[in-house]
């Protein structure tokens, strides 16, 4: 392999991962690895990285002793090594296991103890109250109190119900009939119903039950930011969701959104990454409350998000103020997203069909006429016969979940 300034290793290989290796590619049209259990469909077909499949990956006794093997491999005097993780749980697993790659990685991560004021969103309400971020009214139900958590609920319905972390391990591999990543609920009993099932799995977390912010999926806000060893933030891009995807295991997530920009927001957000102490990539959701004209805070992740690459549409290359930070030691000024751009995850007929706002819908248009629009997984110096057929059917695949599951959540 030859041999470059630095060596960017990915962990994952969902879209995040294969955004992330895009980002490195347009930059400096080097390799990175990529470590993973398994090979996703977004890499599938992809010769932007070297593929490094470790069994087990994701597991807490494999991932240190795999890493470090990794790195100790990989290490040379001019070369630093740049870890990238793609999922909260390679994100956490990098937190608590840091020490033990001391002087291997170049670029730094939040310490255990600040990932555990907001690993799970109860733990970030709180961290919201203290730094003055508004919130949805809450309720935190223990395991033992899912049947009777609805007594206490001083809000009306609808009711939104999500696991304490969704993304968090337990979750993702518990099985239970009915399961989603966030549940919308009108009444009791549709809430019981699912606490029933629920109850039948081995899931043993807490479940987050929230008021419903007026506002279908144009009122969701993402900002994603990049914050150096100091805790000093060196980039931040606000952007608009435009549509969320509907499949019950991916229910929630980003489907397409527009680059925005708010400096009153950034402000608001950099002052508190700041005041925490907040080092590397962060990806914050919120919701935009008609009724109040405040932002309301849902959770903050502790790396890129999948959808990251509406950045790139705002004309911004997070990897690359990574790069420029952590390996070349460029001390720049915080940098604003401000140019429109979209970033889409499905096919222009999912957004012609679902997006119910027209003037958002024309907006839409206008940025595919005018070129800005960025696909996931549609990367043309990447592209082969197998893969563009392989897109071809994620792409069929995105169009079935939205006949089959899509509702209005207004």
């Amino acid at each position: 392999m030859k041999t470059y300034d630095f060596l960017p290793i990915i962990l994952g290989s969902d879209e995040n991962a294969y955004g992330n290796a895009r980002l490195i590619h347009e930059a400096y049209q080097i390799k990175p690895l990529l470590l993973c259990t398994r090979l996703l469909i977004p890499t599938m077909n992809s010769q932007l990285f070297h593929l490094v499949q470790i069994d087990r990956f994701d597991h807490d006794e494999v991932f240190p002793g795999a890493l470090l093997s990794i790195l100790e491999k990989h290490a040379a005097d001019n070369q630093k090594i740049v870890v990238i993780p793609c999922s909260d749980y390679y994100a956490s697993l990098l937190t608590r296991h840091y020490s033990k790659f001391k002087g291997l990685i170049a670029n730094h991560f939040i310490s255990e103890e600040l990932l555990d004021t907001f690993d799970t969103k109860d733990k970030f309400y709180q961290l919201c109250e203290r730094h003055g971020l508004d919130y949805p009214k809450t309720i935190v139900c223990q395991p033992h109190e899912r049947e009777t958590a609805l007594d206490k609920m001083s809000f009306d319905f609808p009711i939104v119900v999500k696991p304490e972390n969704s993304n968090a391990y337990d979750y993702l591999h518990s099985d239970f009939e009915g399961k989603k990543k966030v549940f919308f609920f009108h009444d009791k009993n549709e809430y019981l119903k699912m606490v029933t099932s629920l109850n039948r799995s081995d899931y043993q977390g807490k479940l987050i039950i929230q008021e419903f912010i007026p506002g279908g999926d144009d009122a969701m806000r993402v900002m994603n930011s990049y914050s150096d060893e100091n805790g000093k933030v060196k980039l931040m891009s606000l952007g608009q969701p435009v549509l969320e995807e509907y499949a019950p295991k991916t229910l929630g997530n980003y489907a397409a959104i527009i680059a925005r920009s708010d400096m009153k927001l950034y402000q608001q957000i950099k002052t508190f990454l700041e005041e925490i102490g907040y080092v590397g990539f962060s990806n914050i959701d919120m919701k935009y409350d008609s009724r109040t004209g405040k932002y309301m805070m849902f959770e903050i992740n502790p790396r890129m998000g999948r959808s990251s690459l509406f950045v790139r549409a705002a004309g911004l290359n997070m990897i690359k103020v990574l790069i420029d930070n952590v390996v070349y030691g460029k001390e720049e000024e915080c940098v604003y997203g401000n140019q429109t751009g979209m970033w889409t995850n499905v096919p222009k007929s999912v957004l012609n069909r679902y997006v119910s706002n027209s003037k958002l819908l024309q907006e839409i248009h206008e940025l595919y006429k005018q070129k800005k629009v960025l696909k996931s997984l549609w990367y043309p110096p990447d592209l082969n016969l197998k893969r563009i057929i392989r897109i071809a059917r994620y792409n069929n695949g995105h169009v079935k979940n939205f006949r089959e599951h899509y509702f209005e959540k207004q």
